[in-house]
């Protein structure tokens, strides 16, 4: 559904991103996921012909950015990171107004009002002025904005930022209720946002894409070492000293009475850390396996990028 082929964005000589490559597959939400200032609002932009690229191209439902600009136009509901409202106006008619400029045609605008305003939870403020609302209607109506053409590609940049709790969790239920009814591209720096919504992440760090893979493999593909929580009572040092007595254990760090054991990759050593925690009088609380999460791949990744720019 979309493809994008080695794109380049330059401002002047500043390289924004470069030679980025991936595809989202029909009905698949995507987490577009990296540091502020990785490139993401600015791959946003390209993608809905905002702006045109320096190098490559963007495909959407088989239309080039580049090609038939307005065709993919067609193609896109958009909520920007800010996005821009008429405050002064009623949500029914703000909503009215730009299904008009998007082409919706007198006959279907009633029905997809309806729709889009049952889908969005909007029933209560539609003869609210938009600038009226609260931070999370107004970006309820953002996104009613993008879907009143009933278009196939959503693209929506960090659209829980500045929401509560509540907030936040009624817009990620809202996003999955489209999964597999509409393509989704969903950029974030937001962790839980994408290990939450999405079923796919695409990495990207100082404007170059690190990483592409799903939420689930992106762990188990990075995994070099397996990791083991254990909680227990007594002297640190001494705990920390009788762990890295056994073969196999790496690096042991801890916070207080908690601690992580890392030890290699193929090898199960939790009968082994228990006896030997036992054994020398200390008090073992708790002990489980640790699985690597997206935190600690999106962390490995951008630390790996700084550190092998500076080497």
């Amino acid at each position: 559904m979309i493809k994008i082929e080695k794109v380049t964005k330059l401002y002047g000589q500043t390289v924004a991103v470069r030679d980025i490559s991936f595809e989202v597959a029909e009905g698949e939400i995507l987490g577009f996921l990296g540091p502020n200032g990785a490139g993401k609002t600015t791959t946003m932009r390209v993608i809905t012909g905002y702006f045109p690229p320096t190098d490559g191209n963007v495909f959407v439902a088989g239309h080039s950015v580049l090609d038939e600009p307005l065709e993919v136009k067609r193609q896109i509901g958009y909520v920007p990171e800010n996005p821009a409202m008429y405050h002064d106006m009623r949500t029914i008619d703000y909503l009215k107004f730009i299904g008009a400029v998007k082409g919706v045609t007198r006959t279907s605008l009633k029905e997809r009002l309806n729709k889009t305003i049952e889908l969005c939870a909007l029933k209560s403020v539609v003869n609210k002025r938009v600038g009226e609302l609260s931070r999370g209607f107004k970006q309820r109506v953002a996104l009613g904005q993008a879907l009143i053409n009933d278009p196939p590609v959503l693209i929506l940049d960090e659209p829980t930022s500045g929401l509560d709790p509540k907030q936040i969790f009624e817009i990620r239920q809202l996003i999955k209720s489209m999964a597999g009814e509409r393509t989704i591209v969903l950029s974030t720096h937001i962790l839980p946002e994408v290990s939450m919504t999405c079923s796919k992440v695409v990495i990207i760090n100082e404007g170059e894409i690190v990483a592409v893979d799903t939420t689930e493999n992106l762990g188990k593909s990075f995994v070099r070492t397996h990791q083991v929580e254990l909680v227990v009572k007594g002297p640190s040092k001494e705990i920390k000293n009788n762990l890295k007595k056994i073969d196999g254990i790496g690096k042991v760090d801890n916070v207080g009475e908690r601690y992580t054991v890392e030890m290699e990759k193929d090898k199960d050593l939790r009968s082994k850390i228990a006896k030997q925690v036992v054994q020398n009088g200390f008090e073992l609380l708790e002990l489980k396996s640790r699985s690597m999460s997206l935190e600690d791949v999106f962390i490995k990744l951008v630390t790996e990028e700084e550190e092998g720019d500076r080497a």
